[in-house]
């Protein structure tokens, strides 16, 4: 028996040895960060090609576009091979936050560069041999911080933007004149470089539906700027024309629909950007667009989506006669959104008096509408044939209980009462009679005798 035992023993001993041996071996051959690329490191949301000696020539890739969108921070540094940031290149990595790329060989950068990274709030470009960079690159951008120091940028006209960038380094950077003397950017004047101004004429649009308008932009700059205008989406028909450092846009029978749409006119060079914008003012009579059946929530309520501008006094008839508001009835806006006000005529506990046709009366100095829609909150109390759950019993719950207590209260007094009378009549009568009947009875479970002669 003890040379059975101690076999089982050494085959437990040699099982526990091969599982160990198994379990270093797997992790031998594993590392954190397994999908990393062979010449970065990954840590959480983070990847990092720091190694001089192996050199990456492009942004790492991950194994799937999930695990770049999961990516806050790269830092890439002493890379000699690194060269460009190019259109595509950081398209999967959505969430970037912080870019660090310095100290590599690091010349261009494209114009799309960052354009599938608008969170992008830290960019350290430190170290590299830049010698321009273009303010369209970052015209989408909310950075924080573009750290530049170290590049050889070019005293040209593309690198002006960068006097009135106002990053923490923006006073110490300098560029690199044709004879190679260094010159504060901060200082730098040039000539045939001047950014673009921009004047959009009239100021102030405020028209009624249905006329034309025409916007006047007018541009200086130098180089000469392009102009273009950006709007909502036109309802109204329009058209623009260009003449020079000048563009007209012609709105025609102007639609109410785009009352409040903003117009934009936008003048740029390489040196940078200006705008000047107007909001239209319509003017227009009201419109209601939605009357609905009246809902049950914590109150009762009767909806409504109407237009108008300037913003239409609205007034409600029942059967005909106003509906004088108050703090059981009243009407309350909710919301504006897409160019309506949505509401509703708030009801308070309604009975029978409030069933009937309500009229929404919407009314400005333009016009006015109206619509019309049937509410039924509760059947009138001598109806006694109207038994549909489904209109409103305006009795609260709290109520009905105690309605039902006190009704059964009353009740077990009158049988009481009844008993009692009862009992005083047999005693009274029992007295008189001629047959001297004697015997107990129970009353509420107590005898009680009677003796009759």
């Amino acid at each position: 028996m003890s040379l059975l035992s101690g076999g089982f023993g050494m085959a437990r001993w040699g099982f526990g040895w091969a599982l160990l041996l198994l379990l270093l071996l797997l992790l031998a051959l594993w590392r954190p960060g397994a999908a990393c690329p062979e010449l970065c490191t990954c840590t959480g949301a983070r990847i990092s090609c720091v190694d001089a000696k192996h050199s990456i020539m492009a942004f790492p890739m991950l194994q799937s576009e999930a695990e770049m969108e999961n990516i806050t921070d790269i830092y890439i540094a002493n890379q000699s091979s690194f060269k460009s940031i190019n259109e595509k290149d950081l398209d999967s990595y959505r969430n970037l936050r912080n870019l660090t790329v310095t100290n590599t060989r690091l010349a261009y950068i494209s114009r799309q560069a960052f354009q599938s990274n608008p969170k992008l709030q830290y960019l350290n470009l430190k170290e590299n041999i830049l010698s321009n960079l273009s303010w369209r690159t970052f015209r989408h951008l909310n950075i924080s911080y573009l750290l530049l120091a170290g590049n050889p940028l070019q005293c040209i006209c593309e690198n002006v933007w960068l006097k009135q960038w106002r990053g923490e380094e923006a006073e110490d950077l300098l560029c690199v004149e044709e004879g190679g003397k260094r010159t504060a950017l901060s200082t730098l004047t040039l000539p045939n470089c001047v950014l673009p101004t921009v004047t959009l004429k009239p100021t102030k649009v405020t028209m009624q539906k249905g006329l034309n308008v025409t916007l006047m932009c007018n541009t200086s700059g130098t180089p000469t700027p392009t102009l273009n205008w950006t709007t909502c989406k036109l309802n109204s028909k329009n058209e623009h024309e260009h003449s020079g450092q000048m563009s007209e846009l012609r709105l025609v029978n102007v639609s109410s629909l785009d009352n409040g749409c903003k117009i934009t006119c936008r003048s740029e060079n390489m040196v940078g950007e200006a705008e000047a914008s107007v909001d239209l003012d319509i003017l227009f009579p009201p419109v209601i667009s939605k009357l609905m059946d009246a809902v049950s929530d914590h109150h009762w309520c009767i909806p409504f989506s109407m237009s108008g501008n300037p913003e239409p006094k609205l007034s409600w008839l029942l059967n005909g006669k106003p509906v004088e508001e108050g703090p059981f009835i009243r009407t309350m806006i909710h919301d504006y959104s897409e160019g309506e006000y949505h509401g509703c005529l708030h009801l308070d506990s309604p009975t029978h008096i409030n069933n009937g046709k309500y009229t929404l009366l919407a009314s400005n100095k333009y016009g006015e509408d109206r619509k019309a829609v049937f509410a039924h909150f509760m059947h009138e109390p001598w109806n006694e044939s109207v038994t549909d759950p489904l209109y409103y019993d305006d009795t609260p719950i709290g109520q009905t209980e105690d309605k039902v207590a006190v009704y059964l209260v009353v009740g077990i007094a009158a049988v009481t009462f009844t008993g009692f009378i009862l009992m005083l009549v047999i005693l009274k009568f029992g007295r008189n009679s001629k047959f001297g009947i004697k015997g107990f009875v129970l009353f509420h479970n107590v005898p009680v005798e009677i003796v009759a002669r």
